[in-house]
């Protein structure tokens, strides 16, 4: 026997040594069940009332819609029908405006957040161990502090506008955020498909873009809707107190504290749970959609959340 054939080594085929190592992770598709379309209809409802409804509304944010009959609390009738607030303004034209700053200030607020969140997050799940330590550390001490209570602090010392909530918000919840994307970070570049791209001599910024980005935009997503429901009960509840939106301008959190005396002197409780609902009634929407898209995917999101 020929003892070369003893240490015969196949050619090797860069077809083969590749196969259990993919570009990229699969894609997966799913269907909104009964609960996530009930979700998306509510959702798209408030936001085409947000969009539209200054131009809509019966009446001004702050006009009396009865001004010769001038009455606080006025019980719903032809020509107001949810009735009128402590202020004799119109309570469905309120919402309607309000509709448009709860929404807009807490939509543009949750982008903020995940601009900062993601992008230091994903930066420090691929930087080097030293630069995540220091950023990791960081984050974790605004962690530490509670978002109300930290809310107030700020506000109550810079004042309150709509840029100032907008950046606050931002900035408060982006915490939670970088350590959402570090933990996908750090879990998705340890994948087959990126350790593929490296072994390719792919760049770290490639990596990040179309190995990385892509696979974690899904949970990001579904994460959204979750952070839009705690960012809008935030900015509520600021304003609730009196350090949100300030009057004469209309925010649901607003219309609830300023109405409190429809509970115990007027005619009607409707200036006081129209906008409770309204706050309710989005938020369960979100929280619909966002539980149906955890579902298809096997629960793994949701337990991540």
């Amino acid at each position: 026997m020929n003892s070369s054939n003893d240490h015969y080594v196949a050619p090797y085929d860069d077809a083969v040594s590749f196969d259990e190592l993919p570009d990229s992770a699969p894609s997966h598709k799913f269907r909104l069940s009964f609960t996530g379309w009930l979700g998306t209809i509510i959702v798209v409802f408030w936001t085409i009332v947000a969009v539209s409804g200054p131009f809509i509304a019966p009446f001004g944010e702050n006009e009396l819609p009865f001004p010769d009959a001038y009455s606080e609390f006025q019980a719903p009738q032809p020509g107001a029908w949810l009735g009128t607030d402590v202020s004799d303004r119109d309570i469905l034209s309120r919402i309607m405006y309000g509709a448009s700053r709860t929404m807009g200030i807490s939509f543009l607020a949750t982008v903020l957040a995940y601009m900062i969140g993601v992008v230091f997050g994903i930066g420090s799940a691929v930087s080097s161990p030293r630069v995540d330590m220091i950023l990791s550390r960081i984050n974790d001490a605004f962690l530490s502090l509670p978002t109300i209570m930290l809310g107030l602090v700020v506000v109550a010392a810079v004042g309150s506008s709509i840029p100032v909530l907008i950046l606050t918000a931002g900035v408060i919840y982006a915490s939670v955020i970088f350590r959402l994307s570090r933990s996908l970070g750090m879990e998705i570049k340890v994948m087959d498909f990126v350790e593929a791209a490296q072994a390719r001599g792919e760049g770290r910024w490639w990596i990040i873009t179309k190995e990385i980005w892509p696979n974690a935009a899904m949970p990001l997503l579904t994460d959204f809707g979750l952070r839009l429901i705690y960012v809008i009960l935030f900015i509520s509840s600021l304003s609730f107190l009196g350090l949100g939106v300030q009057p004469p301008q209309a925010d649901w959190g607003s219309m609830v504290r300023e109405n409190l005396g429809a509970l115990q002197y007027g005619t009607s409780i409707i200036p006081v749970i129209a906008p409770a609902l309204a706050i309710a009634t989005l938020t369960v929407g979100i929280n619909l959609i966002v539980d149906d898209v955890s579902a298809h995917s096997g629960g793994k999101l949701s337990n991540r959340l």
